[in-house]
């Protein structure tokens, strides 16, 4: 069955979300539309990415992505439809593709470039029917020309070093619970290199000794810290809001020390 997921930043009270999916449904009414959210920060770019990063794998190969968040003012953007982890991806050019993955896109097309589309609502009159014909079968090198490369944005990295990494909040979610950049990959690179010494993750002026499974590792009110499904270390309060209670917001430096000293 042919799959197209959305993403948009359209809310749920207004008739957009709907309207994208009737376009869709034109082309095949036979597609299977599955909604990622529709509750993105309007024009948070960083926001969809976090999102569609976080699923879009769990799909099979050759899922159709069409995303409608727009971070720009300007009055002509590149629209484009990018194949890339055997995924294609349908929306604006606005460097949101370039932080789903370090893969270099297989195929880039400019759908909007050839007979250019006006409309106040490109993901109605554009992305909706693309992602319909790409879901039953058109390749996307049928509808523009194609380009190099996609726009890129410069990710938020932690830094780290034989001793520390030192990363950031980026995310807070629907819980409260307080994602960062620091990957467990990293953290495993490290920690093996220093023999499995101690470590300390520190933020603000809470210092947590050990990293937890779950979050019922701990007890109701108190302070959890581990790697989540995305492999990216999250800090939150068990039957808590941990934003709220660690005083913790988005661009908050957070540290893994690892020392003998604890």
């Amino acid at each position: 069955m042919a799959i197209v997921t959305f993403l948009s930043d359209f809310g749920q009270s207004d008739h957009y979300v709907a309207a994208v999916k009737a376009s869709i449904l034109k082309e095949n009414p036979n597609i299977n539309i599955v909604d990622i959210s529709h509750q993105i920060s309007v024009g948070d770019v960083g926001h969809a990415a976090y999102v569609l990063d976080a699923v879009f794998r769990d799909f099979p190969e050759g899922t159709v992505h069409l995303f409608a968040v727009s971070n720009t003012t300007k009055r002509i953007v590149k629209n484009v439809a990018v194949k890339l982890e055997n995924h294609i991806f349908i929306g604006e050019d606005s460097g949101l593709i370039s932080l789903l993955s370090e893969e270099r896109p297989a195929a880039v097309v400019d759908i909007n470039g050839v007979k250019p589309v006006r409309s106040p609502f490109i993901a109605k009159t554009l992305f909706g029917p693309l992602a319909g014909k790409v879901a039953s079968g058109k390749n996307i090198q049928d509808f523009g020309k194609r380009l190099e490369d996609i726009e890129r944005l410069m990710p938020s990295r932690a830094k780290a070093t034989k001793k520390q990494i030192a990363g950031n909040v980026i995310r807070i979610d629907h819980y409260g619970n307080l994602i960062t950049n620091i990957m467990k990959t990293d953290f495993d690179a490290i920690w093996k290199i220093n023999d499995n010494f101690p470590y300390v993750i520190n933020f603000r002026r809470e210092k947590v000794l050990q990293l937890h499974n779950h979050y019922s590792d701990v007890t109701s009110g108190e302070c959890f810290v581990l790697f989540n499904s995305m492999g990216r270390l999250q800090i939150g309060i068990n039957q808590g809001r941990g934003s709220e209670l660690l005083g913790l917001m988005i661009g908050d430096q957070v540290f893994i020390d690892f020392t003998l000293d604890t």
